[in-house]
């Protein structure tokens, strides 16, 4: 018995030795491998270049509180992919996006030469290289330690490392932002919903070390602002690191009632509150929180047609009626690119819930920005898509998202959050702190 428990512990020990990686894998971050992880070459035909820095600084012309110009604007349309010519590149698709191609003649994408545009300040490049050699899960690959502020795995070895590079990536040390989300019926009527929203970053503050978390990620709050019958209801969010351990706190300002309530739960199949039922509290940014409900699996990497520098659709003035056209986003405001992508698929665990019962992964090499998702019900039908069109925020710098979709393939309709175009641009230095993230301030922001 003694020697069974012996062997139990030298063999946990020696997988805990295998999470890390060792100093001369660590030491191809900024060589060969990319700051964070990715292929520096491009391929072998030239359709994919190398990365040379990405987009670190704005171009001539930007001023600060601009909705960025397009760096890329002079581009010239490679190809276009239809319902018609299909056949040709679905092999570079997600199963979700050539279905959302097939039902719909009216969508296409407009495929233009890949920029990799991605970049983040220097020292998130050495935090992902300390964090390379220090970062492990741990409670069963539902948490991590030993990693602040950088990517935790750079050279991912399984999916759950990959999944945790993308909620722990950089998106800046704090947001202030108001943005519009739509969900969009089968018959193309939609209204729009206006949120006042803030984000306090943790985990990726300059000088943040691994002990300073205490377990937690960021904070987050919004409060609805338009339309008139609901605007005063207002949300808080303290994330953890570790959800298994201990649950996000949640808390809600219910306009009506007038006073705030702890939420019991708001993750995994929870409904998002105010998206019309169309998105649960997971898909926020493509996918958040506890991964314990899936069991996940890194397939590798591939080559394929991704949403990527998508400032048309970003840019000031555009009128909302413009972007949401009835069954999809307007194409003529998407962009597509050939990009190197990581595959990470999700299977839901027995004796769990959850309306999607396996989803796949499409992670960005160079940001671990999730770019597409195919979602299956729990009997292994394809029934939706998720897509986040990104951006390169060149005056942080920062790369992510400027518009989120979700599109029910079963039902017709979809789901748009970040309309930002007759908004006040984001502002990424506003002062705020821990103490604005409270129930009590939660109370102040509703009345």
């Amino acid at each position: 018995m003694l020697r069974s428990v012996s062997l139990l512990l030298l063999t946990a020990l020696a997988f805990q030795a295998q999470a890390k990686i060792d100093a001369s894998q660590a030491a191809r971050l900024g060589q060969d491998l990319t700051p964070l992880g990715g292929e520096r070459a491009g391929n072998a035909s030239g359709t994919i270049p190398a990365w040379t820095g990405g987009l670190a600084t704005p171009p001539a012309g930007y001023r600060p509180g601009m909705h960025h110009p397009d760096p890329y604007a002079d581009d010239k349309l490679l190809y276009r992919v239809d319902s018609q010519n299909l056949a040709q590149y679905e092999q570079l698709l997600p199963v979700g996006l050539k279905t959302l191609l097939q039902q719909n003649p009216s969508f296409y994408l407009r495929v233009f030469p890949t920029r990799r545009s991605a970049a983040a300040p220097q020292r998130i490049y050495d935090a992902t290289r300390f964090n390379a050699l220090n970062a492990e899960l741990i409670s069963g690959g539902n948490g991590v330690q030993g990693a602040a502020a950088g990517v935790p795995f750079p050279l991912p070895q399984n999916g759950q490392e990959a999944i945790w590079n993308h909620i722990m990536r950089y998106r800046g040390d704090q947001i202030s932002m108001a943005t519009n989300q739509a969900a969009v019926l089968a018959n193309g009527s939609y209204n729009l919903l206006k949120l006042e929203r803030d984000i306090y970053f943790l985990y990726g503050r300059d000088g943040v070390a691994p002990q300073d978390l205490d377990n937690t990620l960021f904070y987050y709050k919004y409060k609805v602002v338009a339309p008139a019958k609901l605007a005063g209801s207002a949300l808080v969010v303290q994330e953890t690191l570790d959800q298994v351990l201990a649950i996000r706190k949640a808390w809600r300002f219910n306009r009506g009632e007038r006073r705030v309530r702890r939420l019991p739960m708001l993750a995994y199949d929870t409904l998002q509150p105010d998206t019309n039922g169309m998105a649960t509290a997971d898909q926020v940014d493509s996918y958040n929180g506890a991964p314990d409900r899936y069991e996940w699996q890194l397939l590798g990497k591939r080559e394929m047609l991704m949403p990527y520098n998508s400032y048309a659709v970003h840019q000031r003035g555009i009128p909302y009626a413009d972007i949401l056209q009835g069954k999809h986003v307007n194409p003529e405001l998407l962009r597509y690119e050939l990009h190197r992508v990581w595959v990470v698929e999700a299977e839901l665990r027995k004796g769990f819930s959850h309306p999607y019962g396996k989803r796949r992964f499409y992670l960005d090499e160079d940001s671990w920005q999730i770019l597409a998702v195919d979602l299956y019900d729990r009997s292994g039908a394809l029934i939706g898509l998720q897509e986040a069109h990104p951006i390169s925020y060149y005056d942080v710098p920062m790369f992510g998202s400027t518009l989120e979709t979700i599109y029910d393939l079963k039902g017709g309709r979809y789901f748009a959050d970040g309309l930002d175009n007759n908004e006040p641009m984001y502002d990424f230095n506003a002062k705020l702190s821990p103490r604005d993230f409270t129930p009590q301030a939660l109370r102040r922001e509703g009345n």
